[in-house]
């Protein structure tokens, strides 16, 4: 793709959401060189960083600067251009753009002025881990970077407590370990997987109790690296009978039968038909009390 002579595609106007590769340069795609060779403007996190990219794959449009400390500033300009007819490539500095990343606002002005936005799919950290973590994948929820602070890691964790699904986060190497001890506070003994590096020379990948691999980076230090952290999904409560009837019990002190049920049904994952018929007969037995 490197110095390719052939004529570049004519582009209609628009806003282009293009990946670039998180970390092998030879992970971009054709359309996406073909893309940004024939963009008026490329928006980009850092011009440094993205001029490697441009060098690259022969890439002549000029490089401006938009992330979350100018975008209020430049999206009336980025706007301008669309309006003029310009093509403009949104790229991040590695991935897919607007994972974890600035420009989902330029994206929504851009959609509610009636002017276009095309998807240039490819790279990404998340669906990459993904892959090649051993996990399922068919119901997982995404919470972007953890915080770095010790209480609101902890409030982010608890949010998803009662979720059953495969849990998925950006981390950096030197809060790594503390979240995972956070991990291993909210739910004891359980599975991650560490992905970092991915698709670069050192690429790794680990799993083990999250205990485990946080006592593992305290003795060798923090890794280096772009880090995705998974968590195994964890299985869902199995309820008894009784567990289901105690349940309902408290529930009917203050909800209807159908409300009671409901809830249970949501709590519990049993059929809200038979949680409703039990409901029903606690109830008439507590009125013949």
């Amino acid at each position: 793709m490197t110095g390719n002579s052939s004529p570049l595609p004519t582009l209609p106007s628009g806003l282009y959401v293009t990946a670039t590769p998180i970390g092998n340069l030879k992970d971009m795609t054709f359309r996406a060189v073909e893309t940004l060779q024939a963009a008026d403007i490329i928006l980009c996190e850092d011009s440094r960083v993205s001029a490697r990219l441009c060098r690259a794959y022969d890439i002549k449009a000029p490089l401006k600067a938009y992330h979350d400390h100018n975008g209020d500033q430049m999206r009336p300009q980025v706007m301008q251009w669309l309006e003029d007819g310009k093509v403009i490539a949104l790229i991040s500095d590695a991935g897919t753009p607007l994972i974890s990343d600035p420009g989902y606002k330029l994206v929504r002005d851009v959609q509610a002025a009636g002017l276009p936005v095309f998807t240039v799919p490819g790279a990404s950290a998340l669906t990459a881990a993904l892959s090649i973590a051993g996990v399922p994948t068919d119901k997982f929820l995404f919470g972007g970077f953890l915080p770095a602070k010790q209480d609101a890691r902890r409030k982010a964790l608890e949010s998803v407590q009662d979720l059953t699904a495969t849990l998925v986060f950006y981390e950096t190497g030197p809060r790594l370990a503390a979240s995972l001890q956070a991990i291993e506070q909210i739910w004891p003994g359980r599975e991650a997987v560490i992905a970092r590096e991915l698709s670069k020379l050192h690429e790794e990948v680990r799993s083990g109790p999250a205990l485990a691999l946080a006592e593992e980076i305290d003795a060798k230090g923090p890794p280096k690296g772009e880090i995705v952290l998974i968590l195994h999904p964890v299985a869902p409560q199995q309820w008894t009978p009784e567990q289901a009837q105690s349940l309902l019990q408290d529930l009917l002190q203050t909800n209807s039968v159908k409300d009671a049920a409901a809830q249970a049904a949501k709590q519990t994952g049993l059929p809200r038909k038979e949680l409703y018929q039990l409901a029903l007969d606690l109830k008439s037995k507590a009125e013949m009390k």
